[in-house]
């Protein structure tokens, strides 16, 4: 047996514990059968015929000897309750750890002993003023974190669905910490990273550094580390979220672990040298076990976690955005098949509006899906849209201005609802919505109003009535889709777009929407307002560029005998 006493073993015959003796463990314990084969050299001094003894002795003998679990158990509680507990007094100034050694596990055993015995040994009221101390500092983050979110994040606060899950969020990375941050593990930035990836993807980089500087002064605190441990861990936390960006591929992710490791290595190995501690002892080890865990985190993110915070905070990455942009979309294709000219101006809307958000840093990749689908209600009845009629008479010679104004409106209503069938994001939806605001349809408008006119019978012309329903456009996205779509259906229009007829159109058109409160509640400002209309007009300038005239281009007609031949 490999425990107990490995020198000394108790024996007694069987039926008979009163009758024991004491021996030693190789002279009875059957084994190899080398204290035989000593006895046999100690009687007959020829090493040869020793040998020959024991071989043909040592296959015949038997075990005699049968462990008693019972005895022995008793044997061991009547040995331990002999043994007195031995304590070792330690005076105030006493060493428990000599600077610069590495700490063994008896010395941290006796660390952590003398720190118990220092917390018990505290008065009731050293305990009241330290536990109102950690109270005051996690209510200060709290309402630091209140002001801001007041201030500048209220969409958090806007849906009490939001706010549970970012809360359960915190409850539960602080509870992983303490889980991770144990002295075996010491993997407390996992949580941490993947909160902060998590808080910059689905709200704003500034909203995920402070509540992750706040979280990770409350872990610090709550597993009882230092300053040296809040400065590595909020520098690895902070460059994640600064790094992560638009993730348009999967291996973005994995580049940030890497970047995220090596600036964790590097600060655990400052801090260490600036405390003073062993380099190869303590200082790389622990540099190369946060490296290890920042590629760990990220690899988790893109791994399976990603799609998760899409789901859970609805918002889209670009990642899935590139994937709802292929046109093998079903509703695209549906488009294709039955509007193809709405398609074919949803694709010309997507790529002028793109340039023009990412002009005034804005999601250019958003817009152009966005652009992709915000037209897909027009498929349920295409001949009613200009686009699609070709040279055909319109079908609105034999109908009302109100009932025109009514087919016109409903591609809104019938495209979101076409959106939430195919499961859509409820970005995408939101651009169906608001693309033409609560816009006027001005053609339907004045020929009502003309016809009232004329019409003695007619009654006044309600302009509500020819009103989108809306709402106005919420986001920056929002409002530049809005101007892309309605300049490129006007651009159409022009018999000789030039670059100057093109840039009064634009402005027109812009200036129009901003008057009439288009842009109120979407946060567009004036300046950004001009470099969309910029945009917008490089673009369709670049699309109706003149073309150079060849003289001895002339069409066939122009020779009888070509016809004829």
């Amino acid at each position: 047996q490999k425990e107990g006493n490995q020198k000394e073993i108790v024996v007694f015959p069987k039926g008979k514990p009163e009758d024991r003796h004491v021996y030693n463990v190789g002279d009875v314990i059957l084994g190899d059968a080398q204290g035989l084969k000593r006895r046999l050299g100690a009687e007959n001094p020829s090493p040869e015929v020793v040998e020959r003894v024991f071989d043909w002795l040592r296959p015949q003998l038997i075990p005699t000897l049968s462990l008693n679990n019972d005895e022995t158990r008793r044997a061991r509680d009547e040995a331990n309750a002999r043994v007195h507990e031995v304590v070792t007094p330690f005076e105030p100034g006493d060493l428990l750890a000599r600077a610069g050694q590495p700490l063994t596990s008896e010395s941290m055993e006796l660390l952590e002993r003398e720190h118990k015995a220092l917390t018990k040994g505290l008065g009731v009221l050293k305990r009241v003023c330290y536990s109102l101390a950690t109270l005051g500092m996690f209510v200060a983050l709290l309402t630091l974190c209140g002001v801001y979110v007041l201030a500048y994040e209220r969409r958090l606060i806007s849906s009490m669905r939001q706010f549970l899950i970012m809360l359960g969020l915190v409850i539960v990375t602080v509870g992983l910490t303490m889980l991770a941050g144990t002295d075996s593990l010491r993997a407390e930035l996992i949580p941490l990273l993947l909160f902060g990836m998590t808080v910059s993807i689905a709200f704003h980089q500034e909203s995920a550094l402070l509540f992750s500087a706040a979280l990770s002064l409350v872990v610090v605190v709550s597993i009882g580390q230092g300053l040296d441990e809040f400065i590595i861990l909020n520098a690895a936390v902070a460059t994640a979220i600064l790094l992560v960006g638009p993730i348009r591929s999967r291996w973005k992710l994995i580049y940030v672990g890497v970047c995220v490791g090596l600036v964790a290595m590097l600060t655990t190995i400052g801090v260490g040298v600036l405390e003073e501690q062993p380099f190869y002892q303590e200082v790389l080890p622990d540099a190369v076990r946060f490296g290890l865990w920042s590629l760990l985190a990220t690899i988790v993110m893109s791994g399976g976690l990603l799609p998760l915070v899409e789901r859970v905070f609805g918002v889209q990455t670009d990642l899935s955005l590139l994937e709802l942009a292929d046109i093998s979309h079903p509703l695209l294709q549906e488009l294709v098949r039955r509007a193809p000219g709405t398609y074919n101006h949803s694709i010309n809307v997507a790529s002028i509006a793109e340039a023009a958000a990412e002009s005034i840093h804005a999601r250019g990749l958003l817009v152009r899906v966005g652009a992709y689908f915000h037209d897909i209600g027009k498929m349920l009845k295409p001949a009613y849209f200009v686009e699609n009629q070709g040279n055909d008479n319109s079908r609105h010679d034999t109908l009302v201005p109100a009932m025109s104004t009514l087919i016109i409106i409903a591609h809104v209503k019938d495209g979101a609802d076409l959106a939430r069938q195919h499961h859509l994001p409820e970005a995408l939806i939101d651009f169906i919505q608001q693309h033409h605001g609560t816009t006027l349809v001005e053609y339907f408008y004045h020929l009502a109003s003309e016809r009232s006119e004329t019409d003695p019978d007619g009654g006044e012309v309600e302009e509500s009535a020819f009103r989108y329903p809306g709402p106005k456009p919420q986001t920056k996205e929002a409002a530049v889709l809005m101007l892309a779509d309605a300049v490129e259906g006007a651009s159409r229009a022009l018999a000789e777009p030039t670059p100057a007829r093109i840039e009064s159109l634009v402005h027109d058109i812009a200036m129009k929407r901003l008057l009439d409160g288009q842009f109120d509640e979407c946060g567009l400002t004036l300046r950004e307002l001009a470099t969309v209309e910029d945009s917008l007009i490089k673009s369709l300038t670049a699309v109706y560029h003149g073309r150079i005239k060849y003289p001895d281009q002339r069409s066939t007609s122009s020779y009888p005998e070509q016809r004829t031949a």
